[in-house]
């Protein structure tokens, strides 16, 4: 198969078919997002443990390199809170000698991060991320935005906070110096706080967190509150970012991997969710999402050689470029270009940025990550997934980030398996005056005989259920005992037959014949009857006790044909591949 340059590069997708009614919107939707990303950046950096200069490095190439090889067009990359979280997190447990240190385990990150979505894309292994379900994505998301908030109740109160994933011992710490908190400071959070909240009413696009930034500079610098004792940002290098080399030391690697990992499946569930609720409104494109993680893997690959951090798609990013009008990728392109132009040009004017600010940006940000809804729903809908959402929030919230995805994860795939190995059977009926069977324990009025036993297995039959499925059949075979003559298995909704299956399911027919029962198939679909003739069932049973669907099979046993052509039929209940 001949690979075209736009599979490679998806900007050759549409950038040859741009059309000038689309600048207009791009243009403006790339300014708005711009100007959020210049103090969010900043803020998520400081929440990562980093001068805020990082968070503007990390959305100027990064974004560049996702338009090229992204496929969504309204999707926003940057730093994100939850992601800025576990750079801490995961630095952390370094316990780095001081801020170069710091920096060059960020860009390792940033590296090791890239590395593993784009050998994922290659590999097309964007289906992995389906094993963290929405329960656990909602309970790891609400319990990190949790941490993500009182991470920065230090810069809100200017008071000493240990740096903690666990909510309970940063909570603690803040009952113990509450009283040392700095009322300017404080006062100075809230006002952002309000600014921001109340911002958004006017309008989706209102830069509000801008607004916050400029009003906190001003009050800082017209009242002198920097001798007062208001933390402030202090100087902001100017000038593009240099190149940058991330470590290649294995032994660093090891450590960074835990985290390098779940940033790499938690940033990608956030950022193909995002993508794909915007592209539903935009039906001119199509989402792929080994190609995304490609590109999210590129993009971070250029935040690891220009000195930022781990990037992601965002939400409000996402959600405001949409509402602003992006119709392409390039909308990236102009909000990059703006973030340099404020690298080139204004960064001096960020030294009496306030930090309780940039708190506040974070603060409004994850506040609408906590989820109460989810779980009240689930508790009334479904108790099982109810149950892992509140494991993964609690572990998330007790234990830290790393054992909560890890946790969400194995339980994702302990349902899974579950669910798996133990199929939902039916015990089926005829509809009175029809040819339709349905589930005896959920209509009533069935018609049902005491020598005749109609199974439905809905599933795979295969080593993880076997036993279960056994335990049904004998379950039944008991209640009929004395007067079950035949069993009939209804195959229709059974999707695939392993060894195992195949091997279980001979020995039931030979067993259940030496004790007199008759059995017969039905409904078998293509590949399951390929596998049964594979292992040599068809035989086993008898093709004469094949059949295309119940009714011909109880009309066999009744010995009564349904329709004239029952044996014209037969070789539509046996037929395989190639034949």
């Amino acid at each position: 198969m001949q690979i075209k340059a736009k599979d490679i590069l998806p900007i050759l997708d549409w950038l040859p078919k741009y059309r000038k009614s689309w600048l207009s919107g791009d243009l403006f939707a790339g300014l708005t997002v711009g100007i959020m990303l210049i103090p969010q950046g900043m803020a998520y950096a400081m929440l990562a443990g980093l001068e805020p200069i990082h968070g503007l490095y990390a959305v100027t190439v990064p974004l560049v390199l996702y338009a090229v090889f992204g496929t969504s067009r309204q999707l926003a990359v940057g730093p994100v809170a939850m992601v800025s979280l576990l750079t801490a997190a995961g630095i952390g447990a370094l316990n780095p000698s001081g801020p170069e240190q710091y920096l060059l385990y960020a860009l390792t990150l940033a590296f090791l991060v890239g590395l593993i979505q784009f050998s994922m894309g290659l590999l097309r292994l964007g289906f992995v991320v389906n094993f963290l379900s929405h329960p656990v994505i909602s309970g790891f998301t609400s319990a990190a935005a949790i941490i993500i908030g009182l991470s920065q109740v230090k810069h809100l109160l200017r008071i000493d906070l240990p740096r903690s994933e666990h909510a309970h011992e940063v909570v603690w710490a803040i009952v113990q110096n509450i009283g040392d908190v700095h009322l300017i400071t404080f006062g100075i959070g809230v006002l952002g706080i309000l600014i921001i909240k109340f911002g958004k009413k006017i309008h989706r696009a209102f830069p509000a967190p801008l607004v916050a930034v400029v009003a906190g500079i001003l009050l800082v610098y017209g009242f002198g509150l920097a001798d007062k004792g208001v933390m402030i940002v202090g100087n902001v290098p100017d000038g593009l970012p240099g190149l940058s080399l991330p470590s290649f030391d294995t032994s660093e690697w090891v450590v960074l991997l835990p985290v390098a990992l779940t940033i790499s499946f938690v940033g990608f569930a956030e950022s193909y969710a995002v993508a794909k609720t915007v592209q539903a409104k935009h039906k001119n494109y199509k989402l792929d999402a080994d190609k995304e993680l490609i590109a999210l893997g590129m993009a971070n690959f250029g935040a690891a050689f220009f000195r930022g951090y781990p990037v992601t798609g965002g939400f409000s990013r996402t959600a405001v470029n949409n509402d602003a009008g992006a119709k392409t990728a390039m909308a990236s392109v102009f909000s990059a270009a703006l973030v340099v132009l404020t690298l080139l040009f204004f960064t001096e004017l960020f030294y009496n940025l306030p930090n309780a600010v940039l708190a506040a940006v974070v603060l409004t940000a994850v506040a609408g990550l906590v989820d109460f809804k989810e779980p009240i729903k689930l508790w009334k809908k479904d108790r099982a997934d109810f149950f892992m959402l509140m494991a993964t929030f609690l572990v998330t919230l007790t234990l830290g980030i790393e054992p909560g995805i890890l946790t969400g994860l194995v339980l994702s795939l302990v349902m899974v398996i579950y669910r798996a190995s133990n199929p939902h059977m039916a015990r089926l009926g005829r509809v009175p005056g029809t040819k339709i069977f349905r589930n005896t324990e959920r209509f009533d009025n069935l018609q049902t005989s005491d020598e005749m036993l109609i199974v439905r297995v809905d599933g795979p039959i295969y080593f993880a259920n076997v036993a279960y499925i056994k335990g049904k059949f004998d379950k039944w075979i008991r209640k009929q005992s004395g007067t079950l003559k035949y069993i009939i298995l209804n195959m229709e909704s059974v999707t695939n037959l392993d060894s195992t299956g195949a091997h279980e399911l001979y020995e039931w027919i030979t067993d259940w014949r030496k004790s007199g029962l008759d059995v017969c198939l039905s409904g078998t679909r293509g590949p399951v009857r390929d596998k049964l003739r594979a292992w040599g069932l068809i035989d086993c049973v008898g093709a004469d006790h094949m059949f295309l669907d119940d009714e011909h099979a109880t009309a066999f046993f009744e010995n009564r044909k349904a329709d004239d052509d029952s044996e014209d039929l037969l070789t539509y209940a046996v037929q395989s591949r190639g034949e």
